[in-house]
């Protein structure tokens, strides 16, 4: 089986190559739905978020996603402390998940893929990029904030040109080429299909 990671920045089109790669028959693992559902749902994770960031954590049973922001976002040790409790989870629920898969690639959709050290859980990755004015007003439209705003979570990811040192393939989203084709190149590639 070929893992195959997929990640881009925020707004440049992950989740919708994604969808495109589902609709090629391969089996896409969405590691940023998976590690919410894990934090609402998986008690071992519960308890040591509690320990570290108080009960405010959970509201009614369920995270509370501002409160745990408002603690890890601009404090760089909360959020790695975050992140040793969160990915490990999400590696091992992804190495439980491809055992379930009857397929001889996967997908594994992360927006952190390589700031998570991800890239040791695939074997090949895929890089989706757009421009960054592109991005900025994808996320704009999608989320209903303000510029600064997406600025503000864009300064604290890697850049294209970061990603790009990692990756095997990429897939230019900036509109100006169709998708469906630069995945099927991808899936020759790789042998999937003809």
């Amino acid at each position: 089986m070929i893992k195959l990671g997929l990640t881009g920045g925020i707004g440049s089109g992950k989740s919708t190559v994604a969808k495109i790669f589902e609709s090629f028959g391969v089996p896409v693992y969405y590691a940023d739905d998976r590690a919410k559902w894990l934090m609402n749902n998986k008690k071992s994770i519960k308890a040591a978020l509690i320990r570290l960031f108080g009960e405010e954590t959970y509201q009614g049973n369920q995270l509370n996603r501002k409160y745990l922001a408002s603690i890890v976002f601009g404090n760089n040790e909360e959020l790695i402390k975050l992140n040793q409790i969160v990915h490990p989870a999400v590696a091992s629920d992804f190495d439980n998940w491809c055992t379930v898969q009857n397929s001889p690639l996967v997908v594994k959709e992360a927006a952190i893929l390589i700031e998570s050290g991800g890239l040791d859980t695939v074997d090949k990755v895929v890089v989706v990029k757009a421009h960054v004015k592109t991005r900025i007003k994808r996320v704009m439209e999608r989320d209903g904030v303000t510029e600064e705003s997406v600025l503000a979570r864009l300064n604290h990811q890697m850049t294209d040109s970061q990603r790009a040192k990692h990756a095997d393939f990429m897939i230019d989203n900036g509109g100006k080429k169709m998708l469906i084709p630069q995945v099927r190149l991808i899936l020759q590639d790789l042998h999937f299909i003809k």
